[in-house]
């Protein structure tokens, strides 16, 4: 139920079609990921990113320990990389027992079939209300090579959440 003067705001967020990546990260030798709607970039000089990570999610619980995350896109050919990621929570399912994955900078996972990537280190932490704001400073990546049809929230909307928001 919307609260009163939402509405509007509901409306309008339910037409967008974001972007959709998975982030990954690694703390206490526990590796994590999820599916991520809310991150944008968040600054040009210096570059910053913005990741925003469920309260509910086992990935935050881990990136609360962690000093970096990852933040992967995907072309709609590796959809079913993101379905994983999006649809079963690590509290009861290795994700990475599942797919192709290796360290990268700062002993990031990095799943393979990504298109991009790149690995931030954690300037800060801040609440958003039932997310947590992790500003992250670029520190290394992988560019994609040509131009790609990004996994974005219309192929993902039908997925059952791994946790609810």
């Amino acid at each position: 139920m919307a609260e009163p003067g939402t509405q509007a705001f509901e409306k309008l967020v339910a037409l967008l079609n974001y972007p959709m990546f998975v982030v990954t990260t690694q703390a206490s030798d526990i590796a994590a990921g999820c599916l991520v709607g809310f991150a944008s970039q968040a600054s040009i000089h210096p570059p910053r990113f913005l990741v925003g990570l469920s309260t509910q999610n086992h990935t935050f619980r881990v990136a609360a320990e962690a000093t970096h995350l990852a933040v992967h896109v995907f072309d709609r050919e590796h959809l079913d990389v993101v379905e994983l990621f999006g649809s079963q929570t690590g509290d009861r399912v290795n994700k990475f027992e599942r797919c192709s994955w290796h360290h990268g900078p700062a002993q990031m996972p990095i799943i393979d079939d990504a298109a991009a990537w790149f690995v931030g280190e954690i300037l800060d932490r801040f609440s958003l209300g039932d997310h947590v704001g992790h500003l992250l400073q670029p520190v290394d990546g992988s560019p994609p090579h040509e131009l790609e049809r990004w996994v974005s929230f219309s192929d993902v909307q039908h997925l059952p959440p791994g946790h609810e928001a």
